[in-house]
């Protein structure tokens, strides 16, 4: 299990992973420097684009950090990290409408959200359980703990690609309301789709290596079996 063909591609796409967050950090940090030509900050922003989307009543938190926002369907609160609720960056505004375009998916019940929802209790339980499930059952020989390890492992990995086209559709509705709204003119929009797209692989990283993790564990279980 530890020296696995697959953990070869499995490194790969974990430099990946890696260089996608430096990435992140890297061109945050660049269009933080780059005002918009509307002058709004992010939390402005977020709050115009929640108030012309019914959203009046999900407020606009300001919480510490950096690149610390999200939208929590909980609670229905965006909460902005420091650079991105009082700056008024492309980088700023990206990133704040893009949580709101999380709150949008939220009120038209986005089927791909609405589904990442209901599996994440369950995904949330397991996930912890298959880690040990596995090591149980390569160590000690075990095919059917393999089994139930991969299959719990299994819940993990579709929550992470349920995840994809949630976070791709929340960019993308928050780049075609930033302009529509008025808050980043035309040629403004190649570098908030950097941020978004920065951020965005990301996810397609976290979404490669369990992939592949994945398919590590079913060929050792294969192997096991014959």
């Amino acid at each position: 299990m530890f020296f696995h063909p697959m953990d070869f591609l499995i490194l790969i796409a974990f430099g990946l992973s890696l260089w996608a967050q430096f990435r992140v950090k890297g061109t945050f940090n660049k269009f933080a420097e780059v005002p918009t030509s509307s002058g709004l900050t992010g939390a402005e922003a977020a709050r115009r684009m929640l108030d012309a989307n019914g959203l009046t009543n999900v407020p606009v938190q300001h919480i510490p950090g950096t690149l610390t926002d999200h939208y929590d369907p909980t609670d229905r609160v965006v909460r902005l990290s420091d650079p991105v609720y009082f700056g008024n960056s492309i980088a700023s505004l990206s990133v704040a409408c893009h949580e709101v375009g999380h709150a949008i998916q939220h009120k038209v019940s986005y089927p791909m959200l609405v589904a990442r929802h209901r599996i994440f209790p369950v995904v949330n339980l397991v996930s912890g359980v298959a880690p040990l499930l596995l090591l149980a059952g390569f160590f000690f020989k075990m095919a059917g703990l393999l089994l139930i390890g991969i299959i719990f492992f299994s819940g993990a990995v579709a929550f992470q690609l349920v995840t994809l086209p949630v976070e791709f559709n929340a960019s993308s509705r928050a780049k075609e309301l930033m302009l529509k709204m008025g808050f980043i003119r035309n040629e403004e929009e190649r570098g908030a789709s950097k941020v978004l797209g920065a951020a965005a692989l990301t996810y397609v990283a976290a979404a490669l290596i369990s992939v592949l993790e994945l398919a590590k564990y079913i060929m050792i279980f294969r192997s096991s079996d014959d």
